[in-house]
């Protein structure tokens, strides 16, 4: 597509610029090198996830890449106690904020700890309340309680957390 675009500018009004034609023709083979390095990735990353065989790729909307990330982000889930433990050291716990006599009831999440695992649990309970019905309808009702979206995904993604942490430990696949 590149190279017939580059032929039809050819033949329009402008010049012809051979330095332009080079570095064209360069970007579009590192295009082209990226997208076999990422495919190399993407396969790599979906052997590893076979292998583990990880309760995790039972979800509705959970992708080998974001699984893949919420598992290596998390790692051993029995380093933690309970479901909550996991939502701190992501920073999707509420803060909390006091001053003197002052308990402010509107609060922040936290955003502390692991961004990245913040960023995978957030975008995969995305896809998760799209394609399973339970966690839709949750996710309608957060929604429908007056929530703003971003606000209702939160709540979504401390469910997914939960049925995740539960799901691990017991090695069962997700029930609906």
């Amino acid at each position: 597509m590149a190279v017939t675009i580059r032929d039809a500018a050819r033949d329009s009004i402008g010049s012809v610029i051979p330095a332009k034609s080079m570095e064209l023709k360069h970007t579009i083979h590192l295009i082209e090198l990226m997208t076999e390095e990422i495919d190399e990735i993407e396969a790599s990353i979906k052997s590893i996830m076979d292998a583990r065989n990880s309760p995790i790729m039972t979800i509705p909307g959970i992708s080998y890449r974001m699984g893949a990330m919420i598992l290596a982000e998390i790692g051993d889930f029995t380093r933690f106690s309970n479901a909550d433990q996991i939502l701190a050291f992501a920073g999707l716990s509420p803060s909390t904020y006091q001053s003197g006599q002052l308990n402010s009831n509107y609060s922040h999440m936290e955003k502390r700890g692991s961004r990245y695992l913040r960023y995978a649990l957030f975008n995969a309970t995305k896809f998760v309340c799209k394609w399973d019905e339970n966690f839709g309808a949750y996710l309608s009702m957060k929604i429908s309680e007056g929530k703003h979206y971003n606000v209702a995904v939160s709540h979504a993604t401390k469910k997914l957390v939960r049925t995740i942490y539960r799901m691990e430990l017991t090695g069962e696949p997700y029930r609906r």
